[in-house]
């Protein structure tokens, strides 16, 4: 089993918006990071969880819309804040049906860097991982467990960066992007 991390896109100050939608170019951020995962055929979870925030929300709507994630199940998850206890979400991974398929969960920091910590050493401090803005980390379900929690132990599968990611198409400008605009 796959666990997909990704880090919300870039969003409007909150002076700008206080419900801090996405920005244009978080929009754009998710248009690449969406690409590059359509071109690789890895990304394909049966679960996508989000937060309650609006840019969380939408990163993860557009990002399985682009993707044509259509049989995901999309939720609003609990414990999904950036100062939310990593133990909660921890918990609820280990309560999960392994056989259920992979889970992508869309997020803040530093909760996700936490909880990849935790999930991989078994402490969620001090963070092994810094997600940028769009970034992707995905772990690996492992046959071992954490000796202190029993829980599984997870390991790195790849990180993602979004300065990694190709540039957009000089081709889309004369396209203009349906999702950006929404």
């Amino acid at each position: 089993m796959l666990l997909h991390l990704v880090r919300h896109a870039h969003a409007l100050a909150e002076e700008e918006d206080k419900t801090r939608p996405l920005s244009p170019r978080g929009r754009g951020e998710v248009a690449r990071l969406a690409r590059f995962l359509g071109s690789s055929g890895v990304f394909r979870p049966a679960h996508v969880w989000h937060s309650p925030l609006l840019r969380s929300r939408q990163t993860a709507d557009d990002l399985a819309a682009r993707l044509l994630l259509i049989d995901a199940l999309r939720v609003e998850i609990p414990g999904l804040l950036p100062e939310d206890d990593p133990r909660e979400l921890a918990e609820r991974l280990h309560l999960h049906p392994k056989d259920r398929g992979d889970i992508a969960v869309v997020g803040h920091e530093p909760h996700l860097s936490a909880l990849a910590s935790l999930l991989v050493r078994g402490k969620a401090r001090p963070d092994l991982f810094i997600l940028k803005k769009c970034a992707l980390l995905t772990l690996e379900l492992t046959e071992a467990a954490h000796k202190k929690t029993g829980h599984a132990r997870w390991r790195v599968r790849w990180h993602i960066s979004p300065e990694l990611l190709p540039p957009t198409p000089s081709s889309t400008a004369a396209h203009p992007d349906p999702f950006v605009n929404q």
